[in-house]
This record gives structure tokens, sequence and C-alpha cells, in this order.
């Protein structure tokens, strides 16, 4: 079978049996590619006759070419799992890049904002812009579910159920799951959508289910929804910078820092292995100051 065909059928497998992300296929495509370009610049385009010492000096080329070492350990778990499946088919011996263990980064806690830091946030919401009731919405939504800023971007308005309070979240790999939204979501959403959705749509022609539009009343995308969190930042009293998933993070801490178990959380954030939920498993410097001065004698 030829080259491009052994990476159509690895292709094909991550999308129909792994069920894949586009975003995620698309990353192990370029991966795989990348590394297929190499090969042929190298003056050896048999992939298929890869050996470790090659390897090294794929990983000596990404390190000259300045890759992150997050970047590069990304394109090692790509060919690592297209090698374990030619493995599989038989079409190899041995998986080559299955001696090659990259050595692990330092664990970085997630940066999030404190509650009072958040109420600055909602404060600076408040507005008698027409998009103020969308930015408000917007931000309860994104710190009261966790979810994802695709995600929300993606939401449609059969995903939300107001009877139950639930979201119906469509997530990576075509994953479901539920999701609670409290009282506040709740509110600055359902004003959101009669004050202020509509209109946009109606003032632009525009006919589409996607619960969160922009100014011209198109889908809101997941650069818009960071765009408009900036602006918040900007009018808020905060000095920190700001990216969608700090919110997500400060959904996460917020709950286990105040009693919530970390399998609830885990099922709440969507993600597969709890391992990826344990990085939430910190306590604020707040709450180390509570607990030194109620325990500690001399405190």
């Amino acid at each position: 079978m030829a080259e491009k065909d052994w990476l159509q059928e690895f292709m094909d497998y991550i999308v129909v049996e792994r069920q894949y992300s586009d975003k995620t296929e698309k990353a192990y495509g370029d991966d795989i590619r990348d590394f297929f370009e190499f090969l042929e610049e190298s003056g050896d385009s048999d992939y298929l006759k890869v050996s470790y010492q090659d390897i090294r000096v794929y990983l000596a080329y990404l390190h000259d070419k300045q890759y992150s070492r997050n970047t590069t350990g990304r394109k090692i778990s790509s060919l690592r799992s297209f090698y374990q499946f030619l493995l599989r088919q038989e079409v190899i011996e041995e998986n080559p890049f299955s001696y090659v263990q990259m050595r692990k980064h330092q664990l970085r806690l997630p940066r999030f904002f404190y509650e009072k830091e958040m109420d600055a946030l909602f404060e600076a919401a408040e507005s008698d812009s027409p998009l103020a009731l969308r930015d408000q919405a917007l931000l309860e939504i994104l710190y009261g579910t966790g979810i994802r800023v695709s995600e929300c971007a993606n939401l449609t308005l059969k995903d939300v159920d107001f009877g139950l309070n639930v979201l119906l979240i469509h997530g990576k790999g075509n994953k479901e799951r539920y999701v609670p939204f409290g009282s506040y979501s709740e509110a600055a959403l359902q004003q959101y959508l009669k004050e202020c959705r509509q209109e946009l749509l109606t003032k632009n022609k525009k006919q589409h289910d996607y619960v969160f539009v922009n100014h011209r009343g198109d889908q809101i995308t997941p650069a818009g929804i960071t765009y408009v969190l900036k602006e918040l930042i900007k009018k808020s009293s905060l000095t920190s910078d700001i990216h969608p998933h700090m919110l997500r993070h400060t959904f996460a801490t917020h709950l286990l820092n105040n009693g919530a178990d970390m399998r609830t959380v885990q099922e709440l954030l969507g993600h597969a292995s709890l391992s990826s939920t344990q990085i939430y498993a910190h306590v604020t410097k707040e709450k180390l100051q509570h607990s030194y001065r109620n325990f500690h004698p001399r405190a």
C-alpha cells in the first residue's frame, strides 16, 4: 500500500473508530506530514524503515527549529500513535517511537480568578450597550458551567433546557455531556435571548439556531468571545490579562475549594481521565492563609 494510503487509513481510523475531532485530526495529519517532509529532505523518504537514530536526528531538527517542549512532545505523540497503528496492521515489526521518552515539563498551576476578581469582571459587564446583555450572558455561562470556549460558540437553542437548567454540550471527540447552570446564568441568558439576540438577527436579516451571536447577527467565534472578554478586562479594575480558558480554570478551582469532589468536577469539565482534572487539586493562597490562621498555634 502506498505511503499516502497508509496515512489515510490512519486518519480514517482516528476519525471513525476513535471519534477524534476535526481539530485533532488536522493536528495529527500535520505532524505526520511534517515528519514525512523531514525524511524526504534528509534523503530517505521510506518512513517504514525509520530507526531510533533517525528519530534522534529529527528531535535535534525540531530543537534547531526552536519548537517548544510542548509542541515537540505533541509531534512525537502523534507519530508514536501512527507507528503503533502500523504495528497493529503488521506493516512494521516494532514501533521506533516507543523508545522515545520526552522529559516531563514542570507542572504549572492553572491561572484563575479569585471571587472578588470575578465580581469586578461582572461589574465591568454592566453597561447600557445593546450588546452588554450578550456579554453578561457569555460571562455567566463560561464561569457558571466551565464549558470550553469552542463549546460555548457552538451552543444552539435546542441544547439549552430551561426546565431542568442544563446544557447539552457536544465536546471533544463528539462526546456529549449535560452541564447544569445556576440562577445567575439562567437570568442573564433569558434576558439576552429576549432582548438582544432576536433584535440582532432581525436587524441583520439572519436566521440560525446558535445561541451567541456577534454584532452582525452571525454565530460568534471563539476569537470573538476572546475579544469580548479582553474588552471586559479593559473596563474592569483588574490588571491581569484574560483568556477564555481562565474562566474554565476558575470554575473548577472554585468548585473544589468549596468542597466539590474530583469526580464531579471531572464529569462537569468533560475530562476523559481523572488525571486531567487533578491539576485543579490545588488550593488558593486565600484558603492557605485561612487554614494557617485557624490551625497554627502561633498564627
